[in-house]
This record gives structure tokens, sequence and C-alpha cells, in this order.
């Protein structure tokens, strides 16, 4: 089974390291705790929709484009292939 926190912690981390970026600063940036943020990179901590958008923010990121990457992953996981519309 595919836990939604593990695929959103690892397009967390994914896109922390591409950035070349410490697990610190990030959470500084952020306002969590070090230790909050290496849990949710992990997959052991579900956050919040404010916290989420937080690291998302610290990372320069849109939330939008993290969970289309989690829904990519997710698919990837399951097997199954996914096809994204654009509503605009």
């Amino acid at each position: 089974m595919v836990l939604l926190r593990q695929a959103v912690g690892h397009t967390l981390r994914a896109a922390r390291t591409s950035q070349a970026r410490t697990l610190r600063e990030v959470a500084r940036d952020a306002r969590v705790s070090l230790g909050y943020l290496s849990e949710v990179e992990r997959g052991q901590k579900e956050a919040s929709s404010e916290l989420l958008n937080a690291i998302c923010n610290a990372l320069g990121l849109n939330l939008s484009d993290v969970f289309i990457d989690v829904s990519k992953e997710l698919k990837s996981r399951e097997g199954v292939t996914l096809t994204v519309v654009d509503a605009a």
C-alpha cells in the first residue's frame, strides 16, 4: 500500500536536495522545527495544509505542482498511467 504522506515526503525531499539545501535551512525558512520537517520528508508525519504550504513556500514551490508530482508518484507506484488535464 502506498501512503500519501510517504509520497509527499519523497517529493519534498527530492525538491530540497535538488536545490542543494539543508533540512535546517528549509525548516528555518518554513518556520517549522528541524525534527518535524525531517519526519515529514521521511513520511512519518502528515503535514497540515498550512504547514505543507509553508514548506512549499520555503522551497519556492507551488503547492499545486507538488500535488501533481505526488500524484504522478502514486500512480507510478500503483502501476497506473496518469493523464493530467489542464483546466485553463
